[in-house]
């Protein structure tokens, strides 16, 4: 039986499509440039960065559209029913044909999403110069992305309809026990089974590197013992770095651009930075606060399901109403997830500067972090309140500088 539309749907879609129609038009109309970004950066850089970046925002908000747009259409004028059916009596069962329907499913988004994803991570990474990728390699990439996402979710998709069949009533409950259970071992195992298919991954050899990185772990009292260095270059000229994983898996990784262009006092800050996060256990806090949102989205899913689709725990066709239903929330969400985001990242960066005691270092980073990868450094108000993680340079830059006065 086809799903039922209701006034919750309305809302939600509704909500969603003025999310994206704002966030669409500041991108397009970002407004003027706030004199304090002109203090460190010229006219020339800044609009370079806006011409980076509103691509980059664009293909983004019209991928979100179009999935939007097509799970809409499949769902509401009964190609999910009818593919549902189609699939049952193809496979000769629910359990298969559960299958045939996702894989189907699947296999349509990834064709939706596609122009978008090459467009943003191929082509306009070329046009700009980051890109060191053959398009032989990123496609290598790309499949290999796409199938450890099929097979993570065809294995989802199994476990939750066995729990809507076996708790009609609390399946959301343990659905949402699993996925935190899930989320625990993704932060653990990431670093050290996913990462490496994509990255090679080295100890930090450098005398001046590694006694640094001891110095700050000594200060910050942790048991760091090395920092990776990632080999980016094979796919990137960007700078960056990162701080990932959980309990022994734990580690802070630097882009090998990073350490060839940028001096070895503005590494120590990104140094100092990362292990900010892990002084502060914000990957912990970060997990707590998504397993708490878990636990509620699965809740309103559980009463929106009920309410809008017939014979749920028998019908192919809610898997796209799932689908649906977490690309709308997961969107409309991004404001509080970035608003967290971006407090960690302050609270990051003051720490930073306490372990190094060296703002102008601090400062001459985020300069050279932002220019080299081309960032929007004056953003709408709106961009940044609904899609920035970090706060913008100008304003980390006054963060470290009035860290230092605390000093």
């Amino acid at each position: 039986m086809q799903p039922r539309f209701n006034i919750i749907w309305l809302i939600l879609i509704t909500g969603a499509g003025v999310l994206g129609l704002l966030y669409l038009w500041y991108t397009l109309f970002p407004g003027r440039v706030a004199a304090d970004t002109l203090l460190y950066f010229s006219a020339e850089q800044v609009e370079r960065g806006r011409q980076y970046s509103r691509a980059i925002r664009l293909v983004y908000i019209f991928s979100v559209f179009a999935q939007a747009a097509f799970l809409v259409w499949f769902i509401y004028s009964g190609r999910a029913s009818s593919l549902a059916r189609w699939s049952e009596q193809t496979a000769g069962g629910f359990w298969t044909g559960l299958l045939l329907f996702f894989l189907m499913l699947w296999l349509f988004l990834q064709l939706v999403n596609l122009p978008f994803t090459l467009f943003s991570s191929y082509f306009w990474q070329h046009w700009w110069g980051f890109s060191t990728q053959t398009m032989g390699a990123w496609w290598v990439d790309y499949v290999k992305e796409s199938v450890i996402s099929l097979v993570l979710s065809a294995a989802g998709v199994l476990i939750l309809f066995r729990l809507m069949g076996r708790w009609p009533n609390t399946w959301w409950l343990a659905a949402a026990a699993f996925l935190s259970v899930w989320i625990l071992i993704q932060t653990f195992l990431w670093p050290v089974v996913v990462a490496p298919l994509f990255n090679r991954f080295t100890p930090a050899t450098d005398p001046a590197v590694t006694s640094m990185v001891r110095d700050l772990a000594d200060k910050a009292r942790l048991p760091v013992d090395e920092v990776l260095i990632m080999d980016a270059s094979s796919r990137t000229t960007r700078t960056n770095a990162y701080y990932a994983g959980l309990g022994s898996t734990k580690r802070i990784v630097l882009y090998d651009t990073l350490l060839k262009t940028y001096p070895l006092d503005e590494v120590k800050a990104v140094v100092a930075h990362e292990m900010a996060h892990w002084l502060k256990g914000h990957i912990i806090k970060g997990l707590i606060l998504g397993i708490l949102g878990n636990f509620i989205l699965w809740v309103f899913l559980f009463w929106l399901l009920r309410e809008t689709v017939p014979l749920l725990t028998r019908n192919p066709a809610a898997w796209a109403v799932i689908l649906l239903f977490f690309l709308l929330t997961s969107f409309a969400g991004s404001p509080l997830q970035n608003y967290i985001s971006r407090r960690m990242e302050t609270e990051a960066d003051r720490t930073s500067v306490a372990l190094t005691r060296d703002v102008p270092a601090a400062v001459r980073l985020e300069v050279d972090l932002a220019v080299s990868n081309l960032t929007d450094v004056a953003p709408a108000p709106f961009v940044q309140w609904f899609g920035y993680s970090h706060p913008p340079a100008a304003v980390r830059i006054k963060t470290v500088e009035q860290a230092g006065e605390a000093l």
